[in-house]
């Protein structure tokens, strides 16, 4: 009988990600050595990368980092909560943020790209990872923003699971706990975008189609429709854009107002949702 207690098991588990099964056949193999167990969940997960390349990565979570007007917001996925909150997984995404800041990436594509001191690429360091833990693990992308005051601010949605909403704010004048606090409120109320200008035309057409349609069906006068149909593509740049949007901590201010009054102006800001 292999030598490794459950707590053996429970430590493997943790380090790896792996299945319990995975773990007590890997124990087993290597007569109780975690070291051997490792390379063994890895060796046997490496030839199961392929077929998992299909599989859904709908869990994960999101890391970043603001420092010297700089900041770096990085999505890491994976298949399941219980991989997304294992030391390991964390651990990886961890490195990854470093890598992002270290080179500067502002894709994906480029950052997994990049290669390691020890000439390991990201995508190589992923492919371990994804035949250790033995689940498709990707990168989904990256944000970046620059400022006078920039701050990055990360969200748990429940208390057992890593951070999933992170954003970044990018803001010029005011200090810094004005954008932590517009931070904060997009973390909340996910604008899709900072000025009612950055909206593509085409969708302002389509809502402005849509509330005559609305209006019409609903019987109003002819004469009212220009108002009626303006005043509801506000309320759809209200609803959307984080300078239009009512202040979380206040909401007889839009955001703009808050800023304003901070001697502050935002300049860009990211959000990320894990799996959105």
């Amino acid at each position: 009988m292999a030598n490794y207690t459950a707590a053996d098991i429970k430590a493997l588990r943790e380090a790896t990600g792996a299945g319990m099964m995975d773990v007590k056949k890997a124990l087993d193999e290597a007569d109780g050595d975690s070291v051997k167990a490792t390379e063994i969940l890895r060796v046997k997960g490496l030839k199961g990368v392929t077929k998992r390349e299909g599989r859904t990565t709908s869990n994960g979570l999101v890391t970043a980092k603001a420092d010297g007007g700089v900041g770096t917001l990085v999505e890491v996925l994976c298949e399941t909560d219980f991989v997304a909150k294992a030391p390991k997984f964390v651990e990886l995404a961890d490195k990854v943020l470093t890598q992002a800041i270290d080179t500067e990436a502002t894709d994906a594509e480029s950052l997994l790209a990049s290669t390691f001191e020890d000439g390991q690429s990201v995508q190589e360091l992923l492919d371990g990872a994804n035949a250790t833990i033995g689940e498709k693990i990707v990168v989904k992308r990256i944000g970046r923003v620059t400022g006078e005051h920039v701050v990055a601010y990360l969200h748990k949605t429940s208390p057992d699971l890593p951070p999933q909403i992170g954003v970044l704010v990018a803001t010029e004048g005011g200090d810094e706990s004005v954008a932590r606090d517009v931070a904060m409120h997009v973390a909340a109320f996910s604008p899709k975008v900072l000025t009612r200008e950055e909206i593509d035309a085409d969708t302002v057409e389509n809502e402005r189609r849509i509330a005559e349609a609305t209006a019409r069906e609903e019987g109003k006068p002819e004469a009212a429709l220009p108002k009626i149909i303006e005043g509801r593509v506000n309320g759809y740049f209200k609803e959307n854009v984080l300078l239009e949007q009512a202040f979380a901590k206040d909401p007889k201010k839009t955001v703009a107002k808050v800023l304003d009054e901070a001697g502050a102006q935002a300049k860009e800001f990211v959000r990320f949702r894990v799996g959105a």
